[in-house]
C-alpha cells in the first residue's frame, strides 16, 4: 500500500469515529430527554458495533501482514 491508499483508509476510520461518537452523544441526548428504552439500546448497540468495525479495519489494515510477505 501507499500513501493515497493510506489516506482513503484514514478517511474512512474518520467517518466512522464521527458515526461512533454521533451515536454517544444521541445516547447521552435521548438518555436525558426520558426516550423510550429501546431507542437507547439501538443507539448503544450502534456504538458498540462501530467500535468493531474500527477495529477490524484497524487489524485488516494497518495491522495486516500482506500475503506475499507470509511465504518464505
Amino acid at each position: 500500500m501507499d500513501e493515497p491508499h493510506f489516506a482513503e483508509i484514514d478517511v474512512t476510520m474518520l467517518y466512522i469515529e464521527e458515526a461512533r461518537a454521533r451515536a454517544e452523544r444521541a445516547v447521552a441526548t435521548l438518555r436525558s430527554a426520558g426516550a423510550e428504552a429501546h431507542l437507547i439500546e439501538a443507539l448503544e448497540q450502534s456504538q458498540q458495533e462501530l467500535s468493531l468495525t474500527a477495529k477490524r479495519l484497524r487489524q485488516g489494515t494497518f495491522f495486516a501482514v500482506p500475503s506475499a510477505q507470509t511465504t518464505l
